[in-house]
């Protein structure tokens, strides 16, 4: 993930994003394969690196992406 090298958040927002992540990849069906998590692990940083900091909010954005994102 080296486009967040320089990202940095608080306590705070970890969490909130940490909450995220882990509402996002419980949805998703089981294996969960790990490109999906990294997929949705950028979109939330880079979502957050914008200044979003609503959970909900990024959870379905992260997935909305995945969703969307071309199958290789």
């Amino acid at each position: 993930m080296k486009d967040f090298a320089n990202a940095s958040f608080s306590p705070d927002t970890v969490a909130i994003l940490q909450s995220a992540m882990e509402a996002a990849v419980a949805t998703l069906p089981d294996p969960v394969s790990s490109s999906n998590v990294q997929s949705i692990a950028q979109s939330i940083l880079r979502s957050a690196k914008d200044g979003e900091r609503d959970p909900v909010a990024l959870q379905r954005l992260a997935l909305l992406e995945l969703q969307i994102m071309p199958r290789s």
